[in-house]
């Protein structure tokens, strides 16, 4: 738990974050390992975990139409943080998420931070600020895999 603890604590979205917060964070995830191929979360799919990648790469996907290929959103590499819809209602996955090589990362308990988030009013702000910044991101990268979407025809 203490190397959790070392790794969370330096990561960009929990940095400056109260030490009372990395602990409950790091007492509440663990290592997790997926290899090429391996889906790692289904849209639709309830949402109770994040993963915080340490190396390897993950593609976020959606499926526009039944008999259409996916279509690639991003790329999540090693230091980037995969889920957001832990946090916020329906508390639904809103892509797929496919290991591409093999991926070494922490897996958090979204749902048990839920519900401290609901009973410290502190931390929910601040996990709040920092996962609405990745949202903001995932935004940015559908818009730039969609750029006919902003064409207009005459």
């Amino acid at each position: 738990m203490q190397k959790l603890k070392t790794i969370l604590v330096k990561h960009p979205i929990f940095k400056g974050l109260d030490k009372r917060y990395i602990q409950l964070i790091s007492e509440h995830a663990s290592t997790v390992s997926f290899n090429p191929g391996d889906l790692i979360f289904h849209e639709g799919e309830e949402a109770n975990l994040f993963h915080v990648i340490l190396q390897g790469n993950v593609v976020l996907e959606v499926v526009l139409a039944p008999d259409r290929d996916p279509i690639t959103i991003q790329n999540i590499g090693e230091g980037d943080v995969l889920g957001w819809s832990w946090l916020f209602p329906p508390h639904r996955r809103r892509f797929d998420a496919r290991a591409i090589t093999p991926t070494q990362a922490i897996a958090v308990d979204g749902k048990f931070l839920r519900t401290k988030c609901e009973e410290d009013h502190d931390l929910g702000y601040e996990l709040m600020k920092r996962f609405a910044l990745l949202i903001e991101q995932r935004l940015r990268a559908v818009r730039l895999q969609n750029p006919d979407m902003y064409v207009v025809h005459a």
